[in-house]
């Protein structure tokens, strides 16, 4: 007789066998030459409308045509929307997944486009990211920032001479990084050397406040991307008062850093959900318990589970929640002033936070904010491709639905605009014109989960 334990073993290698299976063979169409999208209503997120029960054509991972019914071979793949709607594919600006068993969950979810905000293994930076843009294995398409500081305080690559900064950007274009990643304690000559030498280069700068120098001079140095938005606090607004150090900025000053980011051009990325979650957890350990025990935790890797739990956040006797609300009003201020924001969530690096998932909890935290539906689903869509084509030179266009730009596409049972929750629940996604279906990304789903379950 064999034993209940071992009955259950052989299931799962059975089961995970069927679902590797069925995504090889539900994948069949994903490389089609032409796929067909009938009976869709685009949502296209170049400007805020609505094209109603239109075709869209995908040729070669690109969008070919919208509203065009063209005569194609016979047997060319067609997914009939049945009057659902289509949206372009999310993005997820900061996060740091350095595992490719995290990639379908952010495909499941809708993210087809990520950046790897620093601390990527060697082999997800190259030869995992290139099999992914390549469609060789499923995922979001993957841009990579390489982090650098001026000491070994928070573990990052040392860099200490403007040589060695710039040395360090030509070896980072060298292996395939899209930007430079500075942080707190890099010095000032390191940085200039940094930020000339990526000009130089084509690779943009992007990153936290560099303490010996501050926001103002790094954007005006060419930084293009704040990193989080609570980096104004450190490196920007006024120091708070000895005697209250977790103190609010004045919000007069906020108009003040709203010119600073409209005289540079410079985006920020809109982290809400991850300071809140971050605040939450301050002195209390029953918080992570409850992160742990949330069912978006099934999936997370064993190595993350035993980091959660550790993690010294829970140790910190702090009240952010003053600054939680400041922040939340300045988001809105930023928004509100047309200054480019993007959607990120530092997952799965901060305990609460679940690759995919969390990029839908930073959408509603941006409306939670008093965000519109068009401001921070552009955030999530439209700005993130601006800004990789205006740091990124020769990279894809994506972020809207328009002929020539890349497939990164999601189908939803309603309008984003007017139910942002919609995209929570994907009836499909594709990414660079391959197609994944709601029973696929379920499946996906499923495979993570059973190889993550702890026995």
């Amino acid at each position: 007789m064999i034993a209940t334990g071992s009955l259950l073993r052989i299931e799962r290698t059975v089961a995970a066998a069927l679902i590797a299976l069925w995504l090889l063979l539900a994948g069949a169409t994903a490389h089609a030459a032409t796929i067909v999208l009938t009976d869709v209503n685009v949502v296209p997120m170049d400007r805020e409308r609505v094209i109603p029960r239109t075709t869209v054509i995908v040729t070669d991972g690109r969008i070919a045509s919208i509203g065009i019914k063209a005569k194609l071979p016979a047997g060319t793949p067609v997914v009939d929307g049945k009057g659902a709607w289509l949206f372009p594919g999310l993005a997820d600006m900061h996060n740091h997944v350095s595992d490719r068993n995290d990639l379908p969950l952010l495909l499941a979810n809708g993210v087809t486009t990520m950046l790897n905000m620093g601390g990527a293994t060697n082999a997800f930076a190259g030869r995992i990211r290139l099999a992914v843009n390549r469609g060789e294995l499923p995922g979001p398409h993957i841009f990579t920032a390489f982090v650098v500081d001026g000491s070994e305080q928070y573990g990052h690559f040392v860099v200490r001479t403007p040589e060695e900064a710039r040395a360090i950007v030509r070896l980072a274009k060298a292996n395939g990084y899209s930007f430079m990643k500075v942080y707190t304690n890099l010095s000032a000559d390191a940085f200039a050397a940094l930020a000339d030498e990526a000009r130089m280069q084509g690779i943009g700068v992007v990153g936290h406040n560099v303490q010996a120098v501050g926001l103002a001079r790094q954007l005006a140095a060419g930084q293009s991307l704040v990193a989080h938005i609570e980096e104004f606090f450190y490196g920007f607004f006024p120091e708070p008062p000895a005697d209250d150090q977790q103190a609010p900025p004045d919000e007069a000053r906020i108009a003040d850093a709203v010119a600073l980011m409209k005289r540079t051009g410079a985006y920020a990325t809109s982290d809400l959900f991850t300071y809140r979650t971050i605040a939450a957890q301050f002195g209390k350990p029953g918080v992570v318990a409850a992160y742990l025990a949330a069912p978006e935790a099934r999936y997370l890797s064993p190595s993350d589970r035993i980091d959660w739990a550790r993690s010294g956040y829970q140790k910190k006797e702090v009240d952010l929640s003053r600054r939680v609300a400041f922040e939340a009003r300045f988001v809105k201020a930023l928004a509100d002033a047309g200054v480019p924001l993007v959607t990120g969530d530092d997952a799965p690096s901060i305990p609460g936070i679940v690759p995919g998932f969390s990029v839908h909890a930073e959408i509603d935290a941006m409306l939670g904010a008093g965000l519109t539906p068009w401001q921070a689903l552009s955030a999530a869509t439209r700005t993130p491709g601006e800004f990789i084509a205006k740091t990124a030179p020769g990279e894809e266009r994506f972020g809207v639905i328009a002929p020539g730009y890349r497939a990164d596409l999601l189908l939803v049972a309603d309008n984003p605009l007017a139910n942002p929750a919609t995209l929570r629940r994907p009836l499909g996604v594709m990414v660079a014109g391959r197609w994944h279906d709601a029973a696929a990304l379920k499946a996906m789903l499923a495979k993570v989960a059973d190889e993550r379950t702890v026995p």
